[in-house]
């Protein structure tokens, strides 16, 4: 009974460190992610320069360091584990840059894909710190992400885009269900295409949905101050009436 009491306070313990952590370091990680997510792209659409690449390397070992410390803080490791298995593969794929001289990984089109989904999963974990995950800002800004990581990344996958700005036009194109006249020629492209359709359809909805609101809510305002116009004229008549009445 008493080894459960400790383990249970000791869990509590670690539990408040884990918030002092998050507390403390929330804004310096945030600034990193949005620089990693920069440079994600950078390196997808026209690769990075060996400074860059050097700042990437820093960034990469500090959220190693963080998620290590993280890790070893958090009382139920197994459960931490399965909810932060994304940013766990987003930390291990940068590893392979060491191998980058076999043929086959420089080849494989596959770690381009995680990369990208891994990018946009941190992409809503900062956005998420930023702006909550709900709302229509947070819609907005996860978009835009998903937008500017889906263009480098089919860039990446199929080299068939003269320059990033075409391909952005095409990831503008599909997240607005429009649709281009181009459709992706590899597995890791055509995956990529699935996802920003899946989430275009998801999404538009909620869009149309909340301008929708916005619009209603509008006009019931416009209405209302056409009503106390209205009352505010009925009010002048009577006071008229009165003058007038009061005149005779």
């Amino acid at each position: 009974m008493k080894n459960k009491q400790d383990k249970e306070k000791l869990d509590e313990e670690r539990s408040k460190i884990l918030s002092l952590w998050d507390e403390w370091f929330e804004i310096p990680l945030i600034i990193l992610g949005f620089c990693w997510l920069v440079l994600i792209v950078i390196e997808l659409s026209a690769g990075l320069t060996p400074l860059l690449e050097n700042l990437s390397f820093t960034i990469w070992i500090v959220f190693i360091l963080d998620f290590i410390v993280r890790f070893s803080i958090a009382p139920f490791k197994i459960n931490y584990l399965k909810s932060q298995w994304i940013t766990l593969i987003a930390l291990i794929v940068p590893a392979f840059r060491v191998f980058r001289g076999f043929r086959f990984l420089r080849a494989t089109r596959s770690i381009y894909l995680v990369k990208v989904v891994a990018s946009v999963r941190r992409g809503m974990q900062i956005l998420g710190s930023v702006l909550g995950r709900h709302g229509f800002g947070y819609i907005m800004g996860l978009t835009f992400i998903i937008i500017l990581l889906g263009a480098a990344g089919i860039q990446a996958l199929e080299g068939a885009f003269v320059n990033y700005g075409e391909a952005l036009w095409w990831t503008t194109m599909m997240i607005t269900t429009m649709g281009t006249d181009y459709w992706p020629q590899t597995a890791e492209g055509r995956i990529l295409c699935l996802g920003l359709a899946i989430y275009a359809f998801a999404i538009f909805g909620y869009i149309t949905a909340t301008v929708a609101s916005f619009l209603i809510e509008k006009d019931k305002k416009n209405q209302g101050d056409y009503q106390k116009l209205l009352d505010t004229l009925e009010e002048i008549k009577i006071e008229i009436q009165s003058l007038k009445s009061g005149m005779h």
